[in-house]
Parts: structure tokens; C-alpha cells; sequence
């Protein structure tokens, strides 16, 4: 993963502060980011399933909407 020298040592300041390395931390990150994500299609599904009065819907119209499948 390439970084722009900003955030390279931004990430390389905050793994020195948590003492650890900066690919440990780029990980924690990003598994972080990550899970905003997913929250984030969570709650628009869910909107959608209350906006419809449907009880679940298809997988592949969620892929479809937020995966580009």
C-alpha cells in the first residue's frame, strides 16, 4: 500500500505512540475503517428494509447497490 508522506508519518507518529509497528497499526486501521463501513450499509439497509416494509432483502441487491456486483 502506498501512503502520501502526510499520512505516512502521521501513522508512523501514532504506532511510535501506541508502541507499534506502523503496518500493525495501518492494519488496526483499516480494520477499523472497515467496520464504519459495514455499520454504515447496516443502517442504510436497515432504513431501506423500514422504508419498504420488507422483512429482509436479497443479498444480491445489497451487493448490487453497495459491492458493484
Amino acid at each position: 500500500m502506498t501512503l502520501s508522506k502526510s499520512t505516512d508519518k502521521f501513522l508512523s507518529a501514532i504506532a511510535k505512540r501506541d508502541n507499534v509497528p506502523a503496518a500493525t497499526k495501518a492494519a488496526e486501521l483499516l480494520d477499523l475503517a472497515l467496520e464504519i463501513e459495514e455499520d454504515r450499509i447496516f443502517g442504510d439497509v436497515a432504513a431501506l428494509r423500514l422504508k419498504t416494509n420488507k422483512k429482509w432483502i436479497p443479498l444480491e441487491v445489497i451487493e448490487r447497490k453497495y459491492l458493484k456486483k
